[in-house]
């Protein structure tokens, strides 16, 4: 004799219990959406779900509109390609990086804003307008609507285009913005001058990091503060927990050579990953192009006994995210779809991320062990014909 379940009338508790033990962020969503009381009985912004694989945010095609609101993300753990409604990342839009399944998104006003794309939910940071050297700013001013002061006294003005494409390299965040138990940090590295810049959740306004300019290559949140690099390697480490901000260094002997420079935080260990890059010329249809391309890696770890740089020959199951994104670590064995001793990287010196580059990007993996480098399953070589803004970037799928 057969028994009737009605699944849709499980305790919450329940039902609570098994959604915490699923682990992948598709599984959870179909989970709550089985039907109402399992979405009822289960958090819309898990908090247990570990940190995913990272997805590659892909530029329109030639046959999208540019106003599409359709955005097209590869997932590598299943060799998938989902478009998500996404109209805020529009292509007259401008990111400037991904953090913690945030994208940091700048627009042809002072507004800064994040949104998770899975989520749909936004929030604002303080504006362009905020930052400590911008003196004035006046939309009717057309052309000239920034007035901004050097270090040296000197003033300048900027346009609305010029302050959204240039004014900000990345922003990288200490931790999801979306926690509403706890305060997080966003630390934000200015393209023209190098300087460092930090807001709270919750401020109206940006502050500088006195004494950290020219740690301008990359930031992670590692140990409880900002770490930054130079290009020669060297470290600054930003305490911006306090009511001023305290800056410490680590004076490593400077790496020689690479081209830039990135730091990631794997577990306790701090790597710094140095990108070489060669100058390439094209000629097609007459018409020359210049570019970029990636040839080699090197990968060291920080040892504080010295301090210095040792470099690593590999990274055993390790698999690096570097690029526009905040700079990741993954242990392969834990997902599908990728593999130990590899650097997933994406194009992201600013001179190139801007609307009306030519050429294919830069984009791929690079591999520790033969020095190879080959093309993601998503995105062959010669992709379009010609470049398409902004560039391809890593996100980690979040419902956090």
């Amino acid at each position: 004799m057969s028994i009737s379940v009605d699944w849709s009338e499980i305790q919450p508790e329940l039902i609570e219990s098994i959604a915490k033990k699923l682990n992948v962020h598709k599984d959870y969503v179909r989970f709550r959406a089985v039907c109402s009381n399992w979405r009822k009985s289960t958090s819309k912004t898990p908090k247990h779900l570990p940190c995913q694989l990272p997805w590659l945010m892909l530029p329109q095609t030639n046959n999208q509109n540019r106003q599409s609101h359709l955005r097209s993300f590869f997932s590598l753990s299943d060799n998938k390609t989902y478009r998500l409604s996404l109209p805020e990342a529009s292509n007259i839009r401008r990111r400037c990086g991904s953090s913690h399944g945030w994208l940091v998104i700048l627009e042809e006003t002072p507004a800064v804003f994040l949104i998770n794309p899975l989520t749909r939910v936004k929030h604002h940071l303080p504006p362009l307008s905020s930052f400590p050297n911008v003196t004035k700013f006046n939309f009717y001013d057309v052309g000239r609507e920034y007035t901004l002061k050097t270090s040296e006294g000197d003033i300048y003005t900027c346009n609305l285009k010029e302050m959204r494409d240039s004014f900000i390299k990345k922003v990288v965040f200490s931790s999801s913005p979306s926690d509403s138990d706890s305060d997080y940090f966003a630390l934000a590295i200015l393209n023209q001058t190098g300087d460092l810049a930090y807001c709270k959740k919750g401020d109206s306004f940006w502050n500088f990091i006195e004494n950290a300019q020219s740690y301008c290559e990359d930031a992670v949140y590692h140990k409880g503060s900002f770490y930054a690099v130079s290009k020669y390697g060297t470290i600054a480490v930003c305490d911006v927990s306090g009511v001023l901000p305290i800056v410490s260094y680590i004076q490593t002997p400077p790496q020689v050579g690479g081209d830039m420079q990135y730091l990631v935080s794997l577990d306790d260990e701090l790597l710094l990953v140095t990108r070489y890059l060669e100058l390439g010329f094209d000629v097609d249809q007459h018409q020359l192009d210049i570019f970029y391309k990636t040839t080699e890696f090197r990968v060291y770890k920080l040892v504080l006994n010295g301090p210095k740089w040792e470099s690593l020959s590999k990274l055993d199951e390790w698999a690096l995210f570097v690029g526009e994104n905040s700079s990741m670590a993954f242990r392969s064995s834990d997902f599908q779809g990728c593999k130990g001793n590899q650097i997933y990287f994406t194009d992201d010196y600013s001179e190139w991320n801007y609307d009306g580059a030519n050429g294919d990007h830069d984009l791929g993996v690079y591999d520790l062990e033969d020095c190879s480098v080959v093309a993601l399953p998503c995105y062959p070589r010669k992709f379009f014909n010609v470049r398409r803004w902004p560039p391809p970037i890593w996100i980690t799928p979040s419902l956090h």
